[in-house]
């Protein structure tokens, strides 16, 4: 019997195709289960991609526009980790957009791939807000606050801004943006120009990603995948599952708020999704 199966194993007819599970990262990148992408919402897809039938690679089908720099991380850490227990190869496939976090979890593969038009880089961390003490000032509302600790009110919105305040939030971002840079330069390596700086929050597309080493080629999921794996390669696709209530529009006050919210993500990149 034993023999039977060693011989077998070797007619080409009875060999199996390569299969790559095909995981979609799409949507911004936030905190908690409910978020399109986080690091507990993705661990038992991306954990199944790479455990389940022995797959001969994990293609990552990215449209991000970023979001948690601390989720981002997560995420790519857990797929650089999946990838070397597995001893798995990772590609990544950007459609409209890959940047900013978006990015970051692209460079979590070993080659990244672009349509023509994708959008990707944005290598930077941003804060924005809103303040509104004039506005209280004109209603004649007064804000009372009372802390302990001087810190604790840092850039209250109903409050003036402060200087000191701003110069610590720079800060801050300023330590964020250099782990950003770190990851890139650690995954990318001497692929990367060095004809310019690439980590000013500027994004490009296509072929000038390509040229800046930012990507390694322009190429579409299928074809590639058949390029690398044969013609009869198997895409085993693996993706979130909406919970009951949510199929059932339990949640569709919160849905339609993080709708709008994603789409101002995308439209910073002149994405309408």
């Amino acid at each position: 019997m034993k023999l039977w199966s060693s011989l077998k194993s070797r007619l080409p007819w009875s060999r199996a195709h390569p299969r790559v599970a095909v995981v979609r990262l799409m949507g911004t990148i936030g905190s908690g289960p409910r978020s399109a992408l986080s690091d507990e919402a993705m661990r038992p897809v991306l954990e199944k991609a790479f455990r389940r039938g022995k797959p001969a690679a994990v293609a990552l089908v990215i449209n991000s526009p970023g979001g948690s720099p601390v989720q981002s991380a997560l995420i790519a850490a857990r797929i650089r980790r999946l990838a070397e227990e597995h001893d798995v190869p990772v590609h990544a496939f950007v459609e409209d957009v890959a940047a900013s976090g978006g990015y970051w979890l692209a460079t979590a593969a070993d080659d990244i791939w672009v349509d023509h038009c994708s959008i990707v880089g944005s290598i930077g961390v941003i804060s924005a807000g809103f303040g509104a003490h004039v506005f209280l000032a004109r209603q004649g509302i007064e804000r009372r606050v009372h802390t302990a600790g001087e810190s604790k009110s840092m850039l209250d919105p109903f409050q003036p801004e402060k200087e000191e305040d701003v110069a610590r939030l720079e800060a801050l971002l300023d330590q964020m943006h250099e782990g950003f840079i770190a990851q890139v330069k650690a995954r990318r390596g001497d692929r990367l120009t060095s004809e310019r700086d690439l980590f000013t929050g500027e994004f490009w597309i296509g072929k000038r990603a390509v040229s800046l080493g930012l990507v390694d080629g322009e190429a579409h999921l299928e074809p590639k995948l058949r390029a690398l794996y044969g013609r009869k390669v198997k895409l085993l696709r693996y993706g979130r599952k909406k919970g009951l209530l949510a199929r059932f529009g339990a949640s569709m006050a919160e849905d339609a708020l993080g709708a709008i919210e994603e789409r101002a993500e995308f439209a910073r990149f002149g994405i309408r999704p």
